[in-house]
């Protein structure tokens, strides 16, 4: 399965929320309970248009279709990575943190910052981010175990 990963235009946003929202209710429902899953995708579209327009975003497409998504904001905070139920175990949450970290590393950035939930951290613990502090989040009057990671980057050179 060919996946390209490009920058995500403004047009993309109706794929990008529909696969945030499928990838919580389907993925992260394994590890959170029904009120958790509604609360965290019930996330306001306007909010989440403006983080992904005030960051550097990539989308990973097959055929036109947008598998999954990815968004880095200064200072080197990974605030979304999300893989469409459909595409999961396929590489592309992989493809786009390799993209995200090359793009880290030529912004001169040391390290990435993210808080993962408790679905990702195996994820980002296999890709070399350290455990920084478990911590509770409350979203939408529910309450999250999430855990802020860290991962120190090595630069090109």
């Amino acid at each position: 399965m060919e996946m390209i990963i490009r920058r995500y235009l403004p047009a993309d946003f109706p794929q990008v929320i529909a696969v945030f929202r499928r990838a919580i209710r389907s993925i992260s429902a394994r590890d959170y309970s029904q009120q958790q899953t509604d609360a965290w995708s019930q996330a306001d579209p306007d909010e989440l248009r403006r983080r992904l327009d005030s960051s550097d975003v990539w989308v990973a497409s097959h055929d036109n279709i947008i598998a999954g998504f990815t968004n880095l904001e200064a200072g080197g905070y990974l605030d979304l990575l999300f893989t469409d139920p459909e595409y999961q175990r396929n590489g592309v949450a992989t493809l786009l943190l390799d993209k995200l970290e090359r793009a880290a590393i030529e912004k001169g950035l040391t390290h990435i910052m993210t808080e993962a939930s408790i679905t990702a951290k195996p994820f980002f613990m296999q890709r070399g981010y350290q455990l920084v502090e478990q911590q509770s989040v409350v979203v939408r009057g529910q309450e999250f175990i999430n855990f802020r990671m860290r991962k120190p980057l090595l630069s090109l050179g």
